[in-house]
Formats: structure tokens, C-alpha cells, sequence
């Protein structure tokens, strides 16, 4: 089902909508960014389309909405424990295609990875996507070598111009508030069939124009159906990456390249957790001030590159050095989860180095890894030949 309509009849979509759906899109947010006159591009609930951040990346990833930063699992007393209430609430998330190929990715670790996440699936089983186009590409972004710059497999897809939205709904529960719209915008009033016809009957020219303009007001208003039109999406970015395959651990495990991290990685973790894919957690039992037997467990986001992550009893760290968790990272990224789900877990958002306090680039790591094990390859071969 294709429609074009204007922004007034989308917004008024958007409306019906709300009644059964929370709303979320990237929204600008004034002076709350890294500096005090900068602003942050975030998920948040909307009310209209203008409000949506169409023309810049959006800083954090729709993660956040269905694997919230701080999630109770369940509650305790002295007697017991009980999981909260599920919310029944449905939401509809506005997004563009590299973050809905994170989702997938993340729907791969929760719910097709052996143990199936409850606490994932109920909030997953209630989101519908609408992708907006993606024509030009921002800063850092290489999300076309990684394969997430299209995607057809949306519940909307949307194409915004300064007049219309083109609208592509393909989901059949969506389709009946559109449906209901048309029927209110396209039969007409009693006013416009009266209008029509006195244009019909008219014969003062002045008046047959002063009604041509009030008809083609009312048409303006009108949403259009069985439109033809293409999505659009991002054909090139500026940095490309050549990423190995068939890495072998025992040709990287101590490559040279990683101590340049030692020194350069903070170990803040802003990589972690502004990038749609990374999914790991640690849990926290928070007791209540007026009885401390009672309270609940919560599992909040955790960081590979923070201090901690990996401490055991007695003090043992399996990765004390900044470096070795970068390398961590990027194998997980480029081919620890492509051997277990067969493609590459990273987007090519390039988010994490759009926030890297020591402008540390991803994409520049993979490219140097690469170099080094065509290096590699090329000494074996040297080796054999000898």
C-alpha cells in the first residue's frame, strides 16, 4: 500500500496511531550535548513529524527504547520474588536502515542464541519500524561496505520532501489507520460536493476561479493512493573498509597494532554505548532504605572497554590492558559473531568514533588489522616458497 500525503494528514496518522502506540524518532535536544551550547540527537517520544531529526545522525541508537540502560527484572522480599508488570502498550519507532539491520543483529543475541531473552522479547514482540531514507551520508558512516545501507524489510518506509511524505505500509495492523484516514480525507464534505457543483454551474469567470482555487485547496488536502516511488538510500560513503575474513587468532592475538591502544583508549566505554550492537549487561540488587531484605535485581549496560568488565573472584582480570579489550571488540564486531550468524555484527553507523574522546576510528582499526594480515599472509607464502 502506497499513499502520498501532506505533513498536516500525517501528523493526523500519527494521532490515531498514538492511541494504541508509544511514538519514538531521533529528536533534537537543545544544550545537552558534550558541551553546554551543543545540542544531543536522541530517541524520544514524538507527537509530529516536524519534530523528527531527519537531517543529521542521531547520537544514540534506537537500543535504548527496546534494551533499556537500567531494566528490573524482578523484585524480592523476605518471602518471595515476582517479575514486573509487562507493559501493554505498543510502540513504533521511526529509524533509519543501518539501525534496523542493528536490530536484527541484536534479535540474534536475545532471541535466536540458544537461551531466548524474556525480558527482550516482551518489549520486542510490541515494536513496529518505520525506516526514512538515508540519500546522503554523514560523517564517519560506512555502512555501505558492511551491507546496512538498504533494507526493504520494514513495517513503514517513508520518503520525506518538503511538501509530501510518501509512505510505503506494508503491515497490515498499520494499514487500517490508514485506511480510516483516507476514508475521512478522501470522500469530502458536504461543503466540497456543494462547492464541486456550483463550479459545475457557474459562468462569472472571477467566481469560476475564486472556486478553482478553494478545489484545489481541498485536493491538496486529499491523500493520494497506488503512488510509484522508491525509497532512498545511501549509494557510497566516504570511508570504505576492507575487512578480513578467515582470521586466524594465532596471526593477531599479539599484533603490535593493539599497544597503540594501551596509551590512546581512555577505557569510558561512550563506544559501547552509543552503538546499536552491543549488548552486554551486568546485573545490580538494589535494596530498599526502609527494609533491606527487600528490593530488586536490575541489569544495566556494561562496556567490554571499561575497567571491571572482566574481574573475577580474587581479583583476576582476563583483559587488564586497553588494547586487549579494543581487540576484543573488533574481533566480536568482524568475526566472532559473522562464524556464529554468518554476517558481520557492526553496522557501519560509525557512531562510536562520532564519540570517541581520543578520536579513536573503528574503521580506521579494521583497515590496519587488514593491512597486518596481508602482511602476515604474505610473509607464510615467502616462508613456503623458501
Amino acid at each position: 500500500m502506497k499513499i502520498s500525503l501532506n505533513r498536516e494528514n500525517f501528523n493526523l496518522a500519527l494521532e490515531k496511531l498514538k492511541k494504541e502506540y508509544k511514538i519514538y524518532a531521533p529528536i533534537e535536544i537543545p544544550f545537552r550535548g558534550t558541551f553546554s551550547d551543543t545540542s544531543v540527537i536522541r530517541y524520544s517520544e514524538i507527537e509530529k513529524i516536524d519534530e523528527i531529526c531527519f537531517d543529521k545522525k542521531s547520537h544514540f541508537s534506537a537500543k535504548e527504547i527496546m534494551l533499556p540502560i537500567t531494566q528490573t527484572m524482578f523484585y524480592f522480599t523476605e518471602e518471595g520474588c515476582k517479575m514486573p508488570k509487562e507493559q501493554e502498550q505498543k510502540y513504533l519507532i521511526f529509524l533509519r536502515s543501518c539501525d534496523l539491520h542493528g536490530v536484527k543483529r541484536v534479535d540474534d543475541i536475545y532471541l535466536n542464541n540458544k537461551f531466548l531473552d524474556i525480558y527482550y522479547k516482551r518489549v520486542r514482540d510490541k515494536v513496529k519500524f518505520v525506516v526514512f531514507g538515508c540519500p546522503n551520508s554523514f560523517e564517519n558512516c560506512f555502512c555501505v561496505d558492511m551491507g546496512t545501507n538498504k533494507t526493504d524489510e520494514y513495517n513503514i518506509g517513508i520518503k520525506v520532501t518538503e511538501e509530501e511524505i510518501f509512505a510505503d505500509i506494508k503491515d497490515d495492523e498499520l494499514k487500517v489507520y490508514f485506511k480510516e484516514l483516507i476514508a475521512e480525507k478522501n470522500n469530502g464534505s458536504n461543503d466540497e460536493h456543494k462547492i464541486n457543483e456550483m463550479y459545475m454551474d457557474v459562468k462569472d469567470e472571477k467566481m469560476k476561479k475564486y472556486l478553482e482555487e478553494i478545489i484545489a485547496e481541498n485536493n491538496s488536502n486529499k491523500i493520494k493512493e497506488n503512488v510509484e516511488f522508491e525509497m532512498e538510500f545511501v549509494e557510497d560513503n566516504e570511508i570504505h573498509v576492507d575487512i578480513p575474513d578467515n582470521i586466524e587468532l594465532e596471526d593477531i592475538i599479539n599484533l603490535d597494532l593493539w599497544r597503540e591502544y594501551d596509551s590512546r583508549c581512555i577505557a569510558c566505554g561512550k563506544c559501547n554505548f552509543v552503538c546499536p550492537t552491543c549488548t552486554c549487561t551486568t546485573t545490580q540488587d538494589v535494596f530498599y532504605s526502609e527494609n533491606e531484605n527487600n528490593g530488586e535485581r536490575r541489569r544495566v549496560w556494561a562496556s567490554c572497554h571499561v575497567n571491571g568488565f572482566t574481574d573475577m573472584a580474587g581479583g583476576h582480570s582476563f583483559r587488564q590492558r586497553h588494547g586487549d579489550r579494543m581487540r576484543f571488540k573488533v574481533m566480536h564486531k568482524i568475526s566472532d559473531f559473522k562464524k556464529r550468524f554468518g554476517y558481520q555484527m557492526c553496522t557501519g553507523c560509525g557512531r562510536c568514533d562520532d564519540a570517541c574522546p581520543e578520536y579513536i576510528s573503528f574503521s580506521n582499526c579494521i583497515n590496519k588489522l587488514s593491512a597486518e594480515l596481508k602482511r602476515i599472509s604474505a610473509e607464510k607464502r615467502g616462508e613456503k616458497s623458501e
